[in-house]
């Protein structure tokens, strides 16, 4: 396939999606679209060169078609609702009968292999979520497979641990007051850089295997605590103390994140795809975030 063949459509075309998009536009060769809710969101992704179409529960595309008429690589990254993917629903036939397209992309997250007790998965473990958010990114994912397995939706899984980069790292929390450090023992989290994920999802495009299922965490699973004193470290900030978890007054939604536990095997994307980490824990990946904004501590 040319470059001038090439066009890229994300639903959800937020952070991930526009880290994404600048790389490709750094390419070259690539016309970027993608959906917004927001009307601000809109006028701010035309400044990037990205043709943007508002899309939500009360505005549907009015005619995919014509909208995705050339796509070639579509990015879905929509938050499901209580029934799933809204994308699914509203244009999922749609988007399969679409001539020309080569690779789809959903992004998920790795709740959907829900608690484990501090075990490891791997993209052949079953899904077995725990949380709501991960009960409803699997129900989205077996919306799109259905639709690859009825209308041969190229389609592509991305299970996302806890993503992280410039502007949305534990480095702002830290500036911002806002952070502790809760200790929960045999607790660890998973995460992945915003910039590992966009070469995953690069390195997918240039070797399409629909139907496949990937892993993206970094090689260092770790509790909360640890990252947020490494941040407190770089900016040269005191660490807070530990706070025993069964002391924490969390918000239900911090709570939940602790309701799993489990470390996540990145293998697939390394043998499959051929990648190599740009950021193989959180402390080359904050280190990078605070290059990246400038080095300020506040």
């Amino acid at each position: 396939m040319s470059k001038a063949q090439r066009k890229f459509f994300c639903f959800g075309y937020g952070y991930t999606a526009q880290r994404l998009g600048r790389a490709l536009a750094r390419e070259g060769g690539w016309t970027l679209a993608g959906t917004t809710r927001a009307p601000e969101r809109k006028e701010a992704l035309g400044y990037e060169d990205v043709k943007a179409h508002i899309f939500d529960h009360a505005y549907p595309l009015p005619d995919v078609g014509k909208m995705l008429a050339g796509t070639t690589h579509l990015l879905l990254s929509v938050p499901p609702d209580v029934d799933g993917s809204l994308v699914a629903r509203a244009h999922g036939e749609e988007i399969a009968a679409l001539p020309g397209l080569s690779w789809v992309g959903y992004l998920s997250t790795t709740g959907v292999y829900g608690d484990r007790g501090g075990g490891w998965v791997d993209e052949d473990s079953a899904a077995n979520p725990t949380t709501i958010r991960g009960t409803r990114r699997a129900m989205a994912e077996r919306q799109w497979y259905a639709l690859h397995r009825s209308h041969g939706l190229p389609l592509h899984i991305f299970r996302l641990a806890g993503i992280y980069g410039p502007q949305r790292s534990a480095l702002d929390a830290v500036r911002a007051g806002m952070s502790r450090r809760i200790d929960k023992p045999g607790h660890a989290f998973s995460r992945i850089h915003v910039d590992d994920v966009v070469q995953v999802i690069r390195a997918s495009m240039a070797a399409p295997a629909p139907g496949r299922v990937y892993n993206l965490a970094d090689d260092c699973p770790a509790p909360s605590h640890a990252v947020i004193a490494y941040a407190c470290d770089l900016l040269g900030l005191s660490v807070p103390p530990l706070l025993p978890f069964s002391e924490a007054d969390l918000a239900p939604i911090t709570r939940s994140f602790y309701a799993d536990n489990k470390r996540v095997h990145n293998d697939r994307i390394k043998r499959e795809l051929g990648v190599r980490l740009l950021y193989p824990s959180f402390r080359e990946g904050l280190a990078a975030c605070l290059a990246e904004e400038g080095g300020a501590a506040s």
